[in-house]
């Protein structure tokens, strides 16, 4: 009965050192991550323009060959959405154009709906660099109590950031190999499209 009472006691200790250390994280966190691509920024603001583009550079897309994609909207440009639903690996969320200055910068309302729900602000910059462009991607958002807890046992900015890294890298790779005149004309004509392809 000691021996319970002891482990008891240690349980507790250590559920109130945890939430104690969750409320010491901030209420706020941002993630950025740059490179630079040897391509004009018009051709590298095309591939982040249009979701369609994202299967073949996004760090999330080759996680569920299932992953079930809809498009709406705009092809490309502000107001244009992007939703999946997908494994437990990239679960169900949406993704939504709110700004977007040609070759310049193009703003992207996150919405996370499974496994858990948050709502987060994107950015993308394309700054020119001589005959090359840096490409800066952010996230900005707010941390929940939960994503405190979560945030004691696993640095979740320091995940994403690698995951931006990787797709920044892969980004590099396909604005590169694109021809010059890759980039789209923003359609008004909403299109919807599911797929089995490569996964987020």
């Amino acid at each position: 009965m000691k021996i319970v009472k002891i482990v008891l006691m240690v349980i507790v200790i250590a559920v109130i050192g945890v939430l104690g250390l969750a409320a010491t994280k901030p209420n706020a966190y941002h993630v950025e991550r740059s490179a630079t691509i040897a391509a004009p920024p018009a051709t590298v603001y095309a591939q982040v323009n249009d979701f369609r583009k994202w299967e073949a550079w996004s760090p999330w897309e080759k996680l569920d060959p299932a992953l079930k994609r809809t498009f709406s909207g705009p092809e490309s440009g502000k107001d244009a959405t992007y939703s999946w639903v997908g494994n437990d690996k990239v679960g169900e969320g949406r993704m939504t154009i709110v700004e977007s200055e040609p070759d310049a910068s193009i703003g992207i309302r996150l919405e996370f709906i499974k496994p858990w729900t948050e709502t987060c602000d994107v950015s993308f910059t394309f700054t020119p660099e001589g005959e090359a462009t840096n490409v800066k991607w952010s996230m900005d958002g707010k941390n929940s109590y939960t994503s405190k807890i979560f945030n004691v046992f696993m640095d979740v900015s320091k995940m994403i950031g690698t995951d931006y890294e990787k797709g920044l890298a892969q980004l590099k790779t396909v604005a590169e190999s694109a021809p010059a005149s890759a980039e789209a004309a923003p359609t008004e004509a909403g299109t919807t499209a599911h797929a089995g392809g490569s996964g987020k």
